[in-house]
């Protein structure tokens, strides 16, 4: 675990930003709305609250994060990172052939990813299956699955909460990054998935709501969820697409999308302070 002096986990936040950015690049399609609203979730996680070892990534007592909402996986990439997984520079390297960052999270490739996602809805049954793990091993491990809003209108989320409620899987935290935005527009507009604590509290699930932007309320929540009560947690963070990049917040087409020259040098002064060069 780190510490959780909200200064240092802020300016943490900064870098795993900077870091997405730097994974996209110029002229190159990426994922920047949902990694970047995703990007002080991630800090926290990394900075905060699991317990991980990056010179020894296979520790059979580390926490685990599985980021379901596998095409945001820059902001993983950027936090590993950051923690010393891998270098920093390397993220220049995203999606190129022959690197070891994908587009998609890719165990075995990649130092600290937990499981191949991005095929969207799976990552909350695989957390499931990781929480039982440790209780049939008699590990105290703890398992955090980070999923998107729309990702929630996928069934097989909603068969998970139901198992995990069932076998009592207090070890089992899902974070919804609530952006509210899908790939081409509004949830509310293409497929609306309702009041998402009110359902997750249906299927037997401790559920809490929170800013997912404020670093210090990332932080009650989390540690709230070290309280066991013998149910899973669900902490649905009510986030921006493209927290930190004025002209991408809350604009669909940069979901998946290029930036030019101009606007890869805007972002960069955005999320790192004018005048700064790195």
């Amino acid at each position: 675990m780190g510490t959780r002096d909200t200064a240092y986990l802020e300016a943490k936040a900064r870098r795993v930003r900077e870091g997405i950015i730097r994974a996209i690049g110029i002229n190159q399609r990426g994922h920047l709305g949902g990694s970047m609203s995703a990007a002080d979730l991630v800090t926290a996680l990394y900075f905060y609250k699991m317990r991980h070892w990056p010179d020894n990534p296979a520790h059979p007592d580390r926490d685990r994060l599985i980021f379901s909402k596998g095409h945001a996986a820059l902001a993983q990439y950027a936090a590993l990172a950051e923690c010393g997984y891998f270098p920093f520079a390397a993220l220049s390297t995203t999606k190129q052939l022959g690197s070891f960052l994908q587009g998609h999270p890719e165990r075995g490739r990649t130092p600290g990813i937990e499981a191949c996602t991005g095929s969207l809805g799976q990552g909350l049954s695989i957390g499931l299956g990781m929480a039982l793990a440790a209780r049939l091993d008699g590990r105290a491990y703890r398992v955090y699955v980070i999923l998107g809003d729309a990702e929630l209108a996928e069934g097989q989320v909603w068969e998970a909460a139901t198992a995990a409620a069932f076998y009592r899987a207090e070890n089992l935290i899902a974070i919804v990054d609530h952006n509210k935005m899908q790939a081409t527009g509004r949830i509310a507009d293409l497929f609306d998935v309702g009041h998402i604590a009110a359902k997750f509290s249906a299927f037997g699930w401790r559920a809490l709501e929170i800013d997912g932007h404020d670093m210090e309320a990332i932080a009650d929540a989390l540690d709230e969820a070290d309280h066991t009560d013998g149910r899973p947690t669900a902490i649905i963070a009510h986030t921006v697409k493209g927290k930190g990049v004025s002209f991408a917040e809350g604009v669909a087409g940069f979901h998946n999308g290029a930036l030019t020259p101009e606007q890869y040098a805007q972002a960069l002064r955005e999320v790192m302070g004018e005048g700064v060069c790195r």
